[in-house]
This record gives C-alpha cells, sequence and structure tokens, in this order.
C-alpha cells in the first residue's frame, strides 16, 4: 500500500473517530461497573446518554506489596488497575465532551470507592451532585435516579478504605511471618483467620468428643384401630431426658427393668391435647439467608449464587419488556420493603389467592442488630411480582430460573397470612413409666403453599382421657450420644453472620478462599474439615493473635467489634484513622513478638501403604494447588506421582474398559471423567449414571436421588441418593 493510501485510510479512521465522539457531546455521560449493566441501562435511558462500564475497579493496592505509608497516616498507594490504560483514556475524552459526568456503580462501600475513584481519574468535582445508585434496574427506579442524583458519600469511601488498609495491613504481615515459620506461600486474613478457627475448632470438638451409649424405648399400641407410637420419657414422675436426649437410660438393665414395667402394667391415657399454632411468614431473602437456602436447596455455593444473583439483578432482555432487571440490589442486610413493592404483593395475592392468604396489615421485618445505615437498600426481592417463574421458565437459564424461583417465592411468601398447625400431645402412664407422643398437623397452609413448613411428627389421632392402649409390641434400641457436625456452607455463613464476622459482600468468598489455601476440604456430604496445614496454621494464630487486645484477629468477637466500628466511620460517629491506628498499635506489638517464635514443623505425609513404582520408597499423601496426589517420599530424587482416583462405580460409557472418576478443574469445578486418560478423553460435567435412557437411549446422569436425561429431559427418582 503506498503512503498516499495509508494516509487517506488514517484520516478516514481519524474522522470515523472525530464523528463518533461528536455525537457524545451535550449527553450525559453514565458510568457502571459491568458491561451488562451498561447494556440494560442504554436500552432504558435512550440517546440522551451515553451509558461506560468501568469494569469494576479502575484504581486498586498493587498486588506486589503493601503500598500504605504507616509512617504518615496510613496513607494507601492506589494505583492504576493493570490493563486499563485505554479504558481510563477513552472514559476521560467521553467525559470531557459530555454535559454531566454521573458515576453509578454499585451501591455499596465498595461501589462508593469505585466512584471516587472514577471522580479523581475524570476530574469530577466532589461537591457537586454525581452519584447515582441503582437499588433495582427498572425502566422507571433507573430514570428516578437519574433525575435525582447525590453527592459521593465520602463516609463510604472512608469506611470502605479503613476495611481495605486493614485488611492489606493483616495479610501482607501476617503471611510472610507464615511463610517463614511454617511453610513459604502461606497467607492469614482478618476474616479468613477467623472463619478457620472456627471450623478448626468444630473439628477438634470432634477428636475428642467420645460417644455415651443411651436406650430409646419405644411402645408400639392401638386403641380401636387407631395405632400410637409412645415414648418413655418419666420413670417415677421424674424426667428420662438430659438436653432432649434419654441419657439417663445408659444401661442395658435400666431399658430392661422399664420394659419389664410397660409389659406388666396397663397402659392408660392420662392426657390428651390439641392447640392450633401460629406460624409467620418467613422473612424474604437479604444476602446471608439468600447464600444459606442457595447452598440447601440448590447445592450452589455462595460465590455461584452471587453471580447467578448479579445477573438477575442487571438486567436480560425479556421478551415483550426489553432489557430489565428481576431483582433488587442482593447485596445487603436489610429486610426493608418498599410501600409500592408491599402494595404490589398482596394486589398479587389477592388477586391469585383466596382472602384468607391476605393478612389485613402488611407483614413487616426489622432488621434486628442492623445499623441505621443500611436502610437505603431493601431486602431481596423481584423488581415486579407479576413476572413469575413461570412465565420466565423459557427465557432464564436452568440456574438463572432456579435462584430466581427462590427469591420470587421467599418474597411472596413473606406478605402472606400465618401457617396454621395443629400440636398435639398424647401421654400415658404405665406402672412407674409415663410416656408421651406428640404430632403435628397442617390445618391451614398460609405462606407455606409457596415455601416449605417443616412439621414435627404425623398427625395423631384423638384418643380420650382414660382410655387403655393395647401393648402390640415394646423395642429398646441402643444409641450412641453424636458430636457436632462440621460446618456445611450454609452453617458457616450462619454462624459468621451470628458472630457479626464478615459483612454480605464478604461471605461468599472466605470458604473459596480457605479451600484454595489448602487449609480446609469437603467430605462427602460437603460439609468442611480442616487439612493438617489448616489445624497447624490455626493453631500457630490462635497462640499468638489470640489475646484479648486489638490483637486478636482470630477471635470472632474481637472481629465482630472491628466491623461495628467500620459502621461506626460510615455514620461518621468515627474517624478511620483513628480505627486503623488503634489496631496497628497493638497488633504490630504482637506480630513483633511473635518474630520470635520457632519455626513450626509441618505434620508428615501420610503413607498410603504402597511402595513407589520407580525407586520403592514409600508412596505418600500430599497435597497441591489442585488438592491431594500421591507422590513419592524419596522426592526430589525421585519425582513420581499420580493423582488420587474418586471412583463412583460406573464403568466409561465411551471405551468401556476405564472407570469413571470424580476431578476437580483448575477452578475448583467438579467434573467426570475416565480413569484411562488420555487414551480415552470421555468427560461429563454430570455425574453418569450407568444407564441408558428408555426413551431416546442417550446416557443418563444423576443428582442426588433424581436420575435424568440431557437430552429428551426423562427424570426418575432413585431409591437411593448420591453426594455430588
Amino acid at each position: 500500500m503506498n503512503k498516499s493510501a495509508v494516509k487517506a485510510k488514517t484520516q478516514k479512521k481519524s474522522t470515523k473517530k472525530t464523528k463518533e465522539a461528536s455525537t457524545e457531546t451535550g449527553k450525559t455521560l453514565i458510568i457502571v461497573e459491568s458491561p451488562s449493566k451498561a447494556a440494560t441501562l442504554s436500552s432504558m435511558l435512550g440517546r440522551g446518554y451515553v451509558v461506560k462500564s468501568s469494569k469494576g475497579h479502575m484504581k486498586d493496592l498493587p498486588k506486589s506489596r503493601l503500598a500504605i505509608d504507616i509512617e504518615h497516616n496510613f496513607t494507601p498507594e492506589y494505583i492504576l488497575v493493570k490493563g486499563k490504560a485505554a479504558l481510563k483514556n477513552e472514559l476521560i475524552k467521553l467525559a470531557a465532551s459530555s454535559k454531566n459526568v454521573l458515576l453509578a456503580s454499585d451501591p455499596d462501600r465498595e461501589g462508593e470507592a469505585i466512584a471516587w475513584h472514577l471522580a479523581d481519574i475524570l476530574g469530577v468535582n466532589l461537591s457537586e451532585k454525581c452519584r447515582v445508585r441503582f437499588y433495582e434496574i427498572t425502566e422507571n427506579a433507573v430514570k428516578l435516579a437519574v433525575k435525582n442524583p447525590d453527592y459521593i458519600d465520602l463516609n463510604k469511601v472512608d469506611a470502605q478504605q479503613a476495611r481495605r488498609v486493614l485488611d492489606r495491613l493483616v495479610g501482607y504481615t501476617l503471611s510472610p511471618l507464615l511463610w517463614k515459620k511454617i511453610r513459604y506461600g502461606l497467607s492469614a486474613g482478618r476474616v479468613q483467620s477467623v472463619a478457620l478457627n472456627i471450623i478448626c475448632e468444630r473439628e477438634r470438638e470432634i477428636m475428642s468428643f467420645i460417644p455415651d451409649p443411651y436406650y430409646v424405648i419405644t411402645a408400639f399400641t392401638e386403641n380401636s384401630g387407631r395405632n400410637y407410637e409412645l415414648r418413655a420419657y418419666k420413670l417415677d414422675g421424674k424426667s428420662l431426658l438430659k438436653n432432649t436426649l434419654p441419657l439417663l437410660i445408659n444401661t442395658e438393665e435400666k431399658a430392661q427393668e422399664i420394659i419389664n414395667e410397660i409389659k406388666s402394667n396397663t397402659i392408660t391415657v392420662t392426657e390428651f391435647k390439641s392447640k392450633d399454632s401460629s406460624h409467620s411468614a418467613p422473612a424474604p431473602f437479604r444476602t446471608s439467608t439468600l447464600q444459606q437456602e442457595a447452598s440447601r436447596k440448590l447445592s450452589f455455593v455462595p460465590a455461584h449464587t452471587m453471580r447467578i444473583a448479579q445477573a438477575l439483578y442487571e438486567g436480560l432482555n425479556i421478551p415483550g419488556r426489553g432489557h430489565i432487571g428481576l431483582i433488587t440490589y442482593m447485596r445487603t442486610d436489610s429486610l426493608r420493603i418498599s410501600d409500592e413493592a408491599v402494595k404490589s404483593c398482596r394486589e398479587y395475592i389477592s388477586a391469585n389467592y383466596s382472602k384468607d392468604y391476605l393478612p389485613s396489615k402488611p407483614n413487616v421485618y426489622g432488621s434486628a442488630g442492623k445499623a441505621k445505615i443500611q436502610d437505603a437498600h431493601e431486602a431481596i426481592r423481584p423488581t415486579d411480582i407479576n413476572l413469575t417463574p413461570e412465565a420466565l421458565k423459557d427465557t432464564l437459564t436452568p440456574e438463572q430460573l432456579k435462584l430466581y424461583t427462590l427469591i420470587w417465592r421467599r418474597f411472596t411468601a413473606s406478605q402472606m397470612s400465618p401457617a396454621v398447625t395443629a400440636k398435639s400431645t398424647l401421654k400415658a402412664e404405665a406402672g412407674r413409666v409415663t410416656l408421651k407422643q406428640e404430632g403435628e398437623t397442617l390445618v391451614f397452609d398460609g405462606w407455606s403453599v409457596l415455601w416449605p413448613l417443616d412439621l414435627k411428627g404425623s398427625e395423631l389421632a384423638k384418643i380420650n382421657e382414660g382410655e387403655i392402649l393395647t401393648l402390640n409390641d415394646v423395642q429398646s434400641e441402643k444409641r450412641f450420644t453424636k458430636p457436632p457436625v462440621r460446618y456445611s456452607e450454609a452453617g458457616l455463613i450462619k454462624t459468621l453472620e451470628e458472630n457479626g464476622v464478615g459483612r454480605p459482600s464478604t461471605y461468599a468468598t472466605i470458604a473459596g478462599t480457605l479451600d484454595s489455601r489448602g487449609y480446609i476440604e469437603k467430605n462427602e456430604e460437603k460439609r468442611f474439615y480442616p487439612t493438617p496445614l489448616g489445624l497447624t496454621v490455626d493453631e500457630f494464630l490462635a497462640h499468638y493473635f489470640n489475646r484479648k487486645d486489638l490483637s486478636s484477629i482470630v477471635d470472632a468477637g474481637f472481629t465482630a467489634q472491628m466491623e461495628k466500628e467500620l459502621d461506626e466511620v460510615e455514620e461518621a460517629s468515627r474517624k478511620w484513622l483513628d480505627v486503623v491506628g488503634e489496631f496497628w498499635g497493638e497488633f504490630s506489638a504482637t506480630l513483633s513478638e511473635a518474630e520470635d517464635a520457632p519455626k513450626v514443623p509441618l505434620p508428615a505425609p501420610e503413607p498410603i501403604g504402597e511402595a513407589c513404582p520407580e525407586c520403592g520408597h514409600d508412596l505418600v499423601k500430599k497435597r497441591g494447588r489442585f488438592g491431594e496426589f500421591i507422590a513419592c517420599s524419596n522426592y526430589p530424587e525421585c519425582k513420581y506421582t499420580r493423582p488420587i482416583l474418586s471412583k463412583i462405580g460406573v464403568t466409561c460409557p465411551k471405551c468401556g474398559q476405564g472407570e469413571i472418576v470424580k476431578r476437580k478443574s483448575k477452578k475448583g469445578r467438579t467434573f467426570y471423567g475416565c480413569s484411562r486418560y488420555p487414551e480415552c478423553d470421555y468427560v461429563a460435567w454430570n455425574r453418569p449414571a450407568g444407564e441408558k435412557c428408555p426413551e431416546c437411549g442417550e446416557e443418563l446422569y444423576r443428582r442426588g436421588s433424581t436420575i435424568f436425561c440431557a437430552k429428551c429431559k426423562y427424570k426418575t427418582e432413585s431409591e437411593s441418593a448420591v453426594n455430588e
């Protein structure tokens, strides 16, 4: 191509860019965090607005160093995020040619900090109303927010900056200490260390637990065709129960004594009571409860739940409606519901259910113990109650539909009438033994028509006092007390929230961080247990950093207090420098003491009872970035390794020779492949069932007790369930 042609082409490109830029002159520039949200807002706002995405943070602390000037008021050193120079220049040009700039990052502390950094980059005057917060992305809400901008909340910025500085001070000073004292590459954090300690303490309780035997004695009786199963709970008028367990029946001799007493005496009914009990509707979701229920009911890990919720909040293209956000903002501690949303929900209930399902007044939920600063947020709810899950089933992905259904049902149920159950109690006496049975039946389903209500016991047929029960059989079952259970994902989040540790934005990543560090793992029941490395790190931190002062970073109470102090910064009742300064004074002193600690030996790798096929030394279990594997104990002289294969008892459907094994991807996602890989490249995200579909002949998969076909939607239930 000659020079004149190149020049002409360059001029053409320049003219095109100038033309594009000129078309933006005089418009309002709105900057949001995500590209998908930008697309949704563009379709709603029309020609007078240019909506661009910052793609998250524009400025942040560098990853390679502490970047906090401790000697000069803990000044953080923010730099432009790597790879965003071109985006920065584009936004500066757009801002210069726009009549107005509105910063519309997410409506939380982190979003406020992003807006603050954008204002600095673009030269936006902080004394002007340049901040827009979208709590729901619907056309009316978006246009109303844009017409009524606010100031950047510098108190929120300070609170976020204090959190960021505290986390950096802990992580970037404590982690190198762990490298010296335990092993290179380890890390510790202000919130993750508390979560690790909670999991480790539970494991120590389990390891030290000594089971006690006890006996449960059940009398199987009848009266006029009505069957009753009563349990012995008193002897000579004294309770046999201890913490709801019949621990006082702790020997076979005592159990036999009670059985003989029941057999040798008439069983007479002494009391039958039935009382209606009202069950108030459950509150709508906030972040923590959404993550817990999605974990329990959908088996979603919190981070996955939040990714799906983010997509539902930012908006999807709904046929006949255009781009619209389907739920309100999903990072919230609030249970408040707007009057308009309550009114719409009550109208929906009135139109679709009988009058008994609509309470006379709206149900109101308080956020006990939550700060007033959260009141700008609402609970998580659908933006339009009339967009039912059924109406969206052909629009949303299966996972989006599942989560939206959970949110829609919970919110709608929260404004319905109480469920009513009848709780019945039957007591009878056989000589010196008192027996009891309890039952519960549903009288009026109320809100439970949409959200499950757990009934305690089955229906108990009415019987009159003084009637005689015929004894058909009496059985004694020996049991043992059980240790406390390990934490599930939902249980850990609930415990952290109850202890005031962390905030909605942190719950989703805590367990994932601990897992990626090799500190915890999940068992087949999807419950957390600490690895030997996790126990070692926790013991070290608990020894040096669990004192009754400001350095107690593994103490849940201390960390909760820090969260309260960050709230006080947001409320402008404390200065962020005071919070950070007080913490650092104590923490740095403890850090200096811990520098003199002796090096901590790591637990020896666990032998598997096999010899290395290459050198004859013992093979041991080791852990790497992607989980456990088998290696030679003679490393580095011998570098033999092999993966630990978790077989599921299904022959490979592709080669017919290998077995299907459970594996993990580099991102931690479970998948299934052939044990003969790379000779056989069979792989599947779903767990193969080892059967063919009776309708289309394709492979069947299973999830829990459900067996299904991914092609023709065939589905059936199995008698047994599996843990994924």
